[in-house]
């Protein structure tokens, strides 16, 4: 089948679409042919040996974390899922791939589309993971950062379904968006704890780091001084300012099911940003690293 490889850490350009073997089921598993495969900021980050503790356990290594696809093989003690289902999950095999084996997957909603779909659990298990961290209830306010993000505004919605006020980091180029989606946009860089402060006099009471773009430090000012209630899940400096970074949980396909329907009926949007082909996953990874992108970055195999 045609993937894409990376045979040791390095820039864009050590992603290659190479032949290699398919892979198939093991005890609880089934594979996917997969139709859409979501790009993650946390690819590139593994891929430049950023991330010691999540990196490739030998080489070469397939990318992704996430996909939509239709299960085409079935491994043993699997249940409630055949041949032809339509899918989207996590993979354990890489999702950069015309095939890829998951364990953790939900149905797809016939009203949900292939890419929106495999643009969806990292997003939605990661935002409601903090959420639950942060014990945001009704009438708190949240601070983000990167709220433009895919992860940022899906963030931003299920905090806002939760009842809280949000503010939003983003450019100025991102507010309006921002703004539909329930949030109080304030821009980011130097400035920036004023800015807040004048919509949020009070202050706030959570502040959810999608964006690991150094703004701890100011958050914790935010807070009052405390690192109480501040997650990062991007800012590899975390420890060292005694804040608590979160790089991943249990995934639930029953939880991912949920997200899925609510996609679905509208109440929940993820934006995609631009889909490539396959073989095209380096200039998605370099796009990804401009950390600038509103959205998801598809790869369609």
């Amino acid at each position: 089948m045609k993937a894409i490889v990376y045979e040791e850490y390095g820039g864009p350009e050590v992603l290659r679409l190479k032949e290699v073997a398919e892979p198939h089921p093991g005890p609880g598993q089934v594979r996917l042919k997969v139709v859409a495969a979501a790009v993650n900021p946390l690819d590139y980050k593994i891929r430049r040996g950023w991330m010691p503790q999540m990196g490739p356990a030998e080489f070469p290594a397939i990318p992704g974390q996430e996909a939509s696809g239709i299960v085409d093989e079935v491994g043993p003690g699997v249940t409630g899922l055949s041949v032809g289902d339509e899918v989207l999950g996590w993979t354990d095999t890489g999702a950069y791939a015309a095939y890829a084996l998951a364990t953790v997957v939900a149905p797809k909603p016939a009203d949900l589309d292939w890419e929106s779909a495999a643009a969806l659990p990292v997003a939605s298990e990661t935002s409601a993971r903090v959420l639950d961290l942060l014990r945001l209830t009704d009438g708190e306010t949240l601070l983000l950062h990167g709220a433009a993000g895919a992860v940022g505004a899906v963030g931003v919605q299920l905090a806002v379904a939760r009842g809280a006020t949000v503010i939003g980091t983003a450019s100025p180029a991102n507010h309006d968006y921002l703004r539909s989606l329930g949030a109080v946009p304030v821009a980011y860089g130097e400035g920036l704890a004023d800015r807040v402060r004048a919509v949020a006099p009070r202050g706030v009471d959570a502040v959810y780091d999608a964006a690991g773009q150094g703004d701890l430090p100011v958050s914790i000012e935010l807070r009052g001084g405390t690192t109480d209630r501040i997650v990062t899940i991007a800012d590899i400096q975390a420890a060292d300012l005694g804040v608590t970074f979160s790089g991943g949980g249990d995934r639930s396909a029953e939880a991912l099911a949920d997200h899925a329907r609510l996609a679905a009926a509208g109440r929940l949007r993820v934006l995609i940003a631009q889909s490539y082909p396959l073989a095209d996953a380096a200039k998605a990874h370099e796009q990804s690293e401009t950390g600038h992108t509103r959205g998801k970055l598809i790869l369609r195999p």
